[in-house]
């Protein structure tokens, strides 16, 4: 399971991360339209999750994640060669590509094989530890965004995210991948034929797996509570304009953000322990991390990202256990289709959160605005005590 673990932290070992918000910053983007560039982001997801959820379903899923790091490192490209609102745009909508083809392949292609293993139990910890890698990887990432500012600005910053999103498709062209997980990838038949059962199966897996997530109870209520927890977390997009806002200057950015990524690593490595708590218990976890992170917007940088840092751990972890037990809930064939649904729905959770930032930006400061998103994450504990099974598998 070591390469799955390798690959997807790979995903994360990107300097631009904890900067991209403040380049477009100097660039003469304002905030409400960054936040416009966020919404494009998701919108382009939304538009794709679905339908390359209905596309790994069908062919070899390796093949995919390796055309997903392609995308994502044009992507990053146009933000340095065309450092413009049109650029960053461009940019996102490549990311947004990239995102979905990932979404829903990735966990898919995880679960299938370690079913075939009979270590389907082991998923929690094994997507938690990935979790945890990417989060270790962007620690790296941030700190290291530091000197590459200061020896080549972001220019540097951003040929070296390249070059990292080359290497994930290295990583995802080594991947394991069951037979079940290339479904007719190896079947010996003519071209035409292929061509028509692979139509034939898209349908299927597309209509099967929407089936499942809209009418199978439990699939519902786990797709619809995973997805409010994940696309809630958008905010993080802006933990670089808070700590702006609160004067802290450009190159010790990186270095708070690092700090958030501590508390990520360590929140999403927990979740194979966590997995086996009540659903009230994980409630709690949400409203702690939810009112430290508010409380953290609104005070002092350094101790406000510490308590920023925990609270993003404990919401990150609840979010990990939430994926998890949608995994042990779906029974159909169109695994993928299914959790596609779910990154659908995060994304329109997302997008809310964004054109919020939008509409208020000139109203309200960065900082107050991730503060207020406090108020409806109590309201997401709620459901997670009603809604979130128990886990089915143990070890």
């Amino acid at each position: 399971m070591l390469r799955f673990v390798a690959y997807y932290a790979s995903r994360d070992l990107v300097p631009l991360y904890s900067v991209y918000s403040l380049l477009f910053a100097d660039n003469g983007v304002s905030t409400g339209q960054i936040s416009t560039l966020f919404i494009i982001w998701s919108l382009t997801s939304f538009v794709f999750e679905v339908p390359s959820g209905a596309w790994a379903d069908t062919i070899d899923r390796r093949l995919l994640l390796v055309l997903s790091a392609v995308i994502y490192a044009v992507g990053f490209s146009a933000w340095i060669v065309v450092p413009t609102y049109a650029g960053f745009a461009t940019g996102f909508v490549l990311w947004g590509l990239s995102g979905a083809i990932m979404s829903g392949t990735f966990e898919s292609l995880l679960y299938d094989e370690l079913v075939e293993r009979g270590a389907e139990a082991q998923y929690a910890r094994v997507i938690g530890w990935s979790h945890s890698g990417a989060m270790t990887a962007n620690l790296v990432a941030s700190v290291a965004a530091a000197p590459l500012l200061h020896l080549g600005g972001y220019a540097l910053v951003g040929w070296t995210s390249v070059v990292i999103a080359v290497i994930q498709g290295l990583l995802a062209a080594g991947l394991p991948v069951s037979a079940r997980a290339r479904g007719l990838a190896d079947r010996h038949v003519s071209a035409v034929e292929a061509t028509e059962t692979m139509a034939v199966r898209y349908v299927a897996m597309l209509r099967a797996g929407v089936r499942e997530a809209s009418i199978a109870v439990d699939v519902r209520r786990v797709v619809v509570l995973s997805a409010l927890l994940v696309g809630m977390t958008a905010y993080d997009e802006y933990f670089p304009l808070v700590a702006r806002g609160h004067g802290v200057d450009t190159a010790t950015v990186p270095y708070l953000i690092g700090l958030v990524v501590v508390g990520q690593a360590v929140g999403t490595a927990a979740a194979g322990r966590t997995m086996r708590m009540p659903s009230r218990a994980m409630a709690l976890v949400v409203v702690s991390g939810g009112a430290l992170i508010s409380w953290g917007a609104l005070f002092d940088p350094l101790v406000g990202f510490a308590a920023i840092a925990v609270g993003y751990g404990l919401l990150n972890n609840t979010m990990i256990v939430s994926e998890a037990r949608l995994q042990e809930v779906i029974t159909g064939p169109a695994r993928a289709t299914v959790t596609s649904v779910h990154g659908l729905a995060t994304e329109v959770v997302a997008l809310a959160v964004y054109a919020a930032f939008a509409l208020a930006a000139d109203l309200v400061s960065v900082p107050v605005l991730v503060a207020l998103l406090g108020i409806p994450i109590v309201v997401v504990a709620g459901c997670v005590a009603r809604w979130l099974p128990g886990p089915r598998h143990t070890d």
